[in-house]
């Protein structure tokens, strides 16, 4: 994990810890810009900024920076009453991919208070493979069954903070090149 990784991995933690977590607009793009300064305030000088430029992973590209505040727009009037329309929501806002850096790690937390708020639980991700995680995300733009079936099968009630610490370490290492 590098500096960069190790300080924002502490800043996530505080995020919680500090009570901060509660300020954070729910299922919106404030709220995400919100997660998204906290975790990378100091490391990167986007922090909490829309992108302005396009951006790839692999053959992929994500949302045209020409139409993403359209787009944003749009999923933030998606609805959230059920687990399947929150993932929706959420693979939705991964194609956006709103900020240069960061996404991942901080969609994640904003799925989870998502769950939390509309479904009392959150993604217990301790125990999502890194590789099936990063498949199912990879074909959720053209199916969502597979992301869909492993948040399913590992919701949990537990919304302790040793809980949400634990997914945001796992949260952490999907990111890394292991």
């Amino acid at each position: 994990m590098n500096d960069i990784d190790k300080k924002s991995l502490e800043n996530a933690k505080e995020l919680f810890s500090s009570g901060a977590i509660n300020d954070v607009e729910i299922g919106t793009t404030k709220g995400l810009q919100q997660i998204h300064k906290y975790l990378f305030d100091g490391l990167y000088d986007f922090a909490g900024i829309i992108r302005k430029e396009n951006i790839s992973k692999g053959n992929f590209r994500f949302g045209n920076s020409l139409y993403l505040e359209e787009m944003l727009n749009k999923i933030e009037t998606m609805s959230e009453n059920t687990l399947e329309e929150i993932i929706d929501k959420y693979v939705e806002m991964n194609i956006a991919h709103p900020f240069l850096e960061g996404n991942g790690r901080s969609t994640r937390i904003w799925l989870d208070l998502i769950l939390k708020k509309n479904l009392n639980r959150i993604v217990n991700w301790e125990n999502i493979d890194k590789k099936l995680y990063l498949q199912a995300m990879e074909r959720s733009p053209i199916n969502t069954l597979e992301i869909k079936t492993l948040i399913e099968n590992n919701l949990t009630e537990d919304m302790s903070l040793e809980s949400f610490f634990k997914g945001i370490e796992t949260s952490y290492y999907y990111e890394t090149n292991e």
